[in-house]
């Protein structure tokens, strides 16, 4: 099978510095005392075994954006190395947009020649469980000016939230359509407890798809079922191919954080197992073609 799987993070929390992996505690996702200090193109390579990986994406990895070299400067090195073959042929980018200089960030981000977005991940929730973060960047005016320069230096953005934070999502969207967004994880449908969770999971999908600039990466459904199977998968798939149709929808690994609960393998055979029944067509661009696109890679 070949795939170009444009959620990929790479890391060395020997050589950098990733807080919460050096404060290693359980989270809803799982115990990130289990995943690795190291983790690149050759472990990538070694995990995706059978699976034909053409190219990857990399999402920002919460790196401590303080320390040096920083990491998009690391991951430039990485790709532009020979022993990498490429990887990772894109780059979403960390940058702050609340900071004061942030149009000095993007700038410097938007030199280097694979970054072709940024991630600020957005996530709040009602239970601190489940919070990525401690500021509702969505309601800060400066984070809200400064995201306007995304399209000043033509960069996509990675679109982490939770369903609750959808409205708010929507008002930043429709101030920047000429920004590209990509949905994370499915739109990360956490409360799963209640029929009215699923339904605002649902009903989010629907309202961020009616804009033609935001797209999706199907990804991340074992960091919230651990015990998953094929079809426990099958109704987050088919809702967001649903939602989205095929010309904006990818499928990605989130690894290594979901090899917490799959394989490499298991999941890209799950995706294929839920869409056996596409065209030949709608599986290339689902599996590729989508995400060279999307990502200009």
């Amino acid at each position: 099978m070949q795939v170009v799987d444009p959620h990929i993070h790479f890391w060395d929390a020997e050589t950098l510095r990733y807080s919460w992996l050096d404060h290693a505690r359980p989270v809803f996702s799982g115990h990130t005392a289990r995943l690795p200090r190291i983790y690149g193109p050759e472990a990538l390579s070694a995990d995706s075994a059978e699976i034909d990986v053409l190219k990857v994406v990399h999402v920002e990895a919460i790196h401590d954006a303080w320390t040096s070299p920083t990491e998009v400067d690391w991951l430039q090195a990485l790709a532009d190395d020979p022993l990498s073959s490429g990887k990772p042929e894109g780059i979403v980018a960390g940058v702050d947009l609340l900071r004061v200089d942030a149009r000095t960030l993007l700038a410097d981000a938007a030199a280097h020649r694979n970054v072709r977005g940024i991630r600020q991940v957005l996530n709040r929730h009602s239970d601190p469980w489940y919070n990525y973060v401690a500021v509702d960047y969505l309601t800060e005016p400066r984070w809200l000016e400064h995201f306007r320069l995304l399209n000043e230096f033509a960069l996509s953005f990675d679109l982490q939230l939770y369903p609750s934070q959808v409205d708010a999502a929507l008002a930043l969207i429709e101030a920047n359509a000429q920004t590209s967004f990509i949905v994370n994880h499915a739109g990360m449908f956490v409360d799963r407890d209640s029929v009215g969770g699923y339904r605002a999971w649902r009903d989010g999908l629907r309202r961020l798809a009616r804009h033609a600039n935001v797209s999706v990466k199907i990804s991340g459904l074992a960091m919230f079922d651990h015990h998953w199977t094929v079809e426990s998968f099958r109704p987050y798939v088919l809702e967001t191919m649903d939602a989205f149709g095929v010309p904006r929808c990818m499928f990605a690994s989130n690894f290594p954080v979901d090899r917490l609960h799959a394989s490499y393998a298991a999941l890209w055979n799950a995706y294929a197992k839920i869409v056996a029944g596409a065209t030949a067509a709608e599986q290339r661009a689902l599996f590729v073609e989508n995400a060279e696109r999307i990502y200009r890679i």
